[in-house]
């Protein structure tokens, strides 16, 4: 994650103190997932996990969906925003979205709780999905080079955020979403190269 991103937070920039109370619960958020799922997750119950008192958890976060949001937001913002020159646009495209999809593949539970808490009406939420969509749009510019079609890159975010609700779903493991996504960005982009 970038040392900026560590220090944000949806509501306040934070101390390095309060920066490592976040990371205690992000990190117990995905703890008390593995074992509860969403449904039975709740800000108190990973506030007793990260051994934070509640009140102090909520001072940060205003929900579940706000936590979990966040989880992902972190995991994003420690990708490499990096784009290899070596490639051509599709091939820097593809990249980017695989690295995307695959950001929650390995945790099945967070998977399904970042796809429901990111589509949440919480204000706190919002924000980040916001910020969640804004990093990945400049992931894909980025990707896709100067000149690139705007319509190119609509197709492409909406590519991705119909795989997320589509794996969020269990409809295909986040895996499977990868390779639908490349093979998605390809059809999009023929001739783009």
């Amino acid at each position: 994650m970038s040392s900026e991103a560590k220090f944000e937070s949806t509501r306040r920039r934070l101390t390095e103190q309060q920066a490592e109370t976040v990371d205690k619960l992000t990190t117990a958020a995905v703890a008390v997932l593995r074992e509860q799922g969403f449904s039975g997750l709740t800000v108190r119950m990973v506030a007793t996990e990260a051994g934070v008192a509640a009140a102090t958890a909520y001072t940060y976060f205003s929900s579940k969906s706000h936590l979990v949001a966040e989880v992902f937001w972190r995991r994003l913002a420690a990708i490499p925003r990096e784009v290899p020159t070596d490639l051509d646009p599709v091939a820097r495209v593809c990249q980017v979205l695989r690295d995307v999809a695959l950001l929650v593949s390995d945790e099945p539970a967070l998977a399904a709780a970042a796809t429901t808490a990111i589509l949440g009406d919480d204000p706190d939420v919002e924000h980040l999905r916001l910020r969640i969509g804004k990093d990945i749009r400049g992931r894909l510019v980025a990707a896709l080079g100067p000149g690139h079609d705007p319509d190119v890159l609509e197709a492409l975010e909406i590519a991705w955020s119909g795989a997320l609700v589509r794996a969020g779903m269990g409809y295909e493991s986040y895996t499977q979403i990868a390779d639908r996504l490349e093979t998605t960005a390809k059809l999009i982009m023929a001739g783009q190269q």
